[in-house]
């Protein structure tokens, strides 16, 4: 089946003789067991939920992956990937993170004996060069966030896997819609479940896939030792915004196209990056890797004032960090999403770039909102 068809085709319910369409919400924190020496396949939440194992099955499904995991939050799924490691291990990182993963890198994961390197990943000579026996991870995002640098992922996966690094991807960005790492070698795929794949900014959460079963259980034992796994409600939520993926993101692919064409010509606007303008560096690279730019688009203002102003002063769009969501979205990465990465980290996020996440709004309208701002 095609992936819009997979999206609403699957079983809302295994086992259920009821049959329901949709998934039901199991919203407990225990189930009753038969034995008192054993337990059956639910138990405890924290351990598993039904409505949480129908969304971890079917972003495994969506993903090509074997086994997938639902967290609180994506910062959840990303600190657990971290807790694979032991004292002494290395992550090799590309440099243009989300402000969040650079703080955890950068603040947090020193404290547990890790350390982390931070290289520019498309520079695959450099790349290699950074990796050590030391290394047991290399972590990156493409498009990245907020620059939306093209990263080669296959040729990245041919370098750490040489060296027996494990390959862990960031495509919150793309969702698995236009995306799927683990088909180009990846080990693990990670998302930020708040973006795309819920869709309207109700949710907080975050998924892991991975294809390797050995991998998958040691997952699943963290998520279970530390408690991080998404609340059944939350997972039911998350499966009601997949079922429209695929129309959402169409409609916000078309609308951040035509956006980003309207920027690109504009006079008072100095430089555009979109992937699927034939003028980005990576378009040729994200053409191959992907199956669409996405809906996410940067330009910059000429100044830190002017950004402001526009922020604040066009219509339509909300200011608010995050992305992904039916609403289009307008921030100040600098100021926003990126403002708590750590100094000694030089991401030289220029602070007149806006970011701009494209809604399912007209497109005409918002084209008319830019047009009076600027």
């Amino acid at each position: 089946m095609k992936f819009g068809t997979r999206l609403v085709q699957f079983d809302a319910a295994p086992g259920d003789p009821l049959h329901p369409s949709a998934t039901p919400i199991y919203q407990t924190a225990t189930f009753a067991q038969e034995e008192a020496d054993a337990f059956g396949k639910f138990d405890y939440s924290r351990s598993g939920n039904p409505t949480r194992k129908v969304l971890e099955d079917q972003m495994a499904a969506l993903e090509q992956g074997t086994r997938g995991f639902v967290f609180a939050s994506g910062m959840a799924a990303i600190a657990t990937v971290t807790h694979l490691l032991s004292a002494g291990d290395e992550i090799v990182a590309d440099y243009d993170l989300y402000g969040g993963a650079s703080r955890l890198f950068g603040k947090v994961i020193g404290r547990a004996g890790l350390s982390v390197k931070f290289v520019d990943a498309q520079d695959l000579v450099s790349l290699d060069a950074a990796i050590t026996p030391k290394t047991k991870l290399v972590y990156l995002e493409t498009p990245t966030n907020p620059l939306l640098r093209i990263l080669d992922l296959a040729a990245i996966v041919e370098v750490a896997h040489r060296h027996g690094a494990l390959v862990c991807v960031d495509s919150s960005v793309m969702s698995p819609y236009l995306q799927n790492p683990l088909t180009l070698g990846a080990d693990i795929v990670l998302h930020s479940a708040t973006k795309f794949l819920c869709g309207h900014s109700d949710v907080t959460g975050g998924v892991i896939v991975v294809k390797d079963e050995k991998l998958a259980q040691e997952i699943y034992f963290l998520q279970n030792a530390e408690g991080t796994a998404l609340g059944p409600f939350d997972c039911y939520l998350v499966l009601r915004g997949l079922k429209t993926l695929k129309l959402r993101i169409d409609a916000q692919q078309a609308n951040a196209r035509k956006v980003a064409e309207f920027l690109a010509a504009h006079p008072r606007v100095a430089e555009v990056n979109y992937p699927g303008l034939p003028s980005h560096p990576g378009y040729e690279l994200q053409h191959r890797q992907a199956n669409g730019p996405g809906s996410l688009l940067t330009f910059r203002a000429g100044s830190r004032i002017a950004a402001k102003r526009i922020a604040e002063q066009t219509d339509l769009l909300k200011i608010a960090v995050s992305f992904g969501s039916v609403n289009s979205t307008i921030s100040i990465p600098a100021a926003m999403s990126h403002a708590s990465v750590p100094a000694e980290h030089d991401r030289s996020i220029p602070d007149d770039l806006l970011r701009l996440s494209l809604g399912i709004e007209d497109a005409d309208d918002l084209i008319a909102a830019f047009a009076q701002t600027l």
